[in-house]
């Protein structure tokens, strides 16, 4: 079977395993976030662009909206919902420019995004299911940004504010599975060991009916397998495992206290000085912790794709949870707790 007869097989099956996207969720992603610096030139230009990006939203047409896209999964489809670490920059999709509102604290310690910025993530989550879902009914090559934004609910414009190109609001999809594998590695139970608490993320987000759909995975096979021809589009899965890994890393130094977290910085250094980091940004972590991040995010990202390249059954031996665990397993030698 070639390239194109699986991009296709895989298409057609992820199109069936879903329902169509209710036209009331379509049409209210327009108003979900437009509040952004470029979009509040002044109250009152503000207020009328609102206005008129709300009567966008309830003109379009219901009908052109795609499939319905599954729930996060890892390494595939950031949500509202997710804790995002505070050293996080730009978030996938997250329109260039904008500037992130103050995070709140909860009783347990974690930061958590403001309301502005759940509800943009949220917008970006909305955008990122309609590109999905024409691209897999259209193909990549037929789809516009501008029908992307119909399918979403929302204005052109507004769709530019969030993503610079139809390939780029894809972000949001692939980041999130790896948010949330990251995310479940750091809330294992305390006793396990590192490369434990990686086996344990991988079976808790990736086993089929536990973690995730069966529906959400033969759309993460469909994806990957538009990345293989098209570069922008394996530019940002690239991106978002990038991104992915430094949030693995700072989980794993929560996890190893014992190990150095980040280079040491002189404490009178000049926060003036040219060249001088921001005081809003963190001091990167380790290079030790860096190598441990990339290698355990490599082990399940290679697993994933291996197992998108194919046609076996997700839930079987040659599935990507199987393929994950075995990646690990071969790292048990690895020194976790010394980096």
């Amino acid at each position: 079977m070639t390239g194109t007869e699986r991009v296709a097989r895989a298409s057609s099956q992820a199109a069936a395993s879903v329902d169509p996207v209710d036209s009331a969720s379509a049409g209210s992603g327009g108003r979900m976030s437009t509040d952004t610096p470029a979009a509040r030139p002044s109250a009152a230009t503000s207020a009328s662009s609102s206005a008129s990006e709300a009567e966008e939203a309830d003109s379009g047409d219901p009908a052109s909206a795609g499939p319905e896209s599954p729930e996060p999964m890892s390494y595939g489809p950031v949500s509202a919902g997710h804790r995002a670490p505070a050293s996080a920059g730009r978030s996938p999709g997250q329109a260039p420019g904008d500037r992130a509102a103050a995070p709140s604290s909860s009783s347990d310690g974690q930061v958590r995004p403001s309301l502005i910025e759940r509800r943009k993530a949220a917008t970006r989550m909305e955008i990122a299911r309609a590109a999905a879902g024409l691209f897999m009914r259209k193909g990549l090559r037929a789809t516009r940004a501008e029908d992307i934004a119909r399918a979403a609910g929302i204005a052109p414009r507004t769709f530019y504010r969030y993503f610079a190109s139809k390939e780029e609001s894809l972000g949001p999809l692939f980041a999130a599975g790896a948010q949330k594998w990251a995310e479940t590695v750091r809330d294992a139970p305390a006793h396990l060991s590192v490369a434990e608490a990686l086996r344990h993320g991988v079976v808790q987000t990736m086993t089929p009916g536990v973690g995730v759909r069966p529906e959400s995975l033969q759309w993460v096979r469909s994806l990957l397998r538009l990345a293989e021809g098209s570069p922008a589009l394996l530019r940002v899965w690239g991106e978002a495992c990038h991104t992915a890994e430094r949030t693995l890393a700072e989980v794993l130094a929560a996890r190893n206290p014992t190990a150095p977290e980040a280079v040491v910085h002189p404490a009178d250094a000049d926060a003036d000085a040219p060249g001088a980091r921001p005081s809003d940004v963190p001091p990167p972590l380790s290079p030790g912790l860096r190598l441990s991040a990339a290698v355990a995010s490599a082990a399940v990202r290679l697993a994933v794709e291996a197992w998108a390249a194919g046609d076996d059954p997700a839930d079987g031996p040659a599935g990507p949870v199987a393929l994950a665990v075995r990646n690990l397993d071969t790292l048990h030698d690895f020194p976790w707790h010394t980096q």
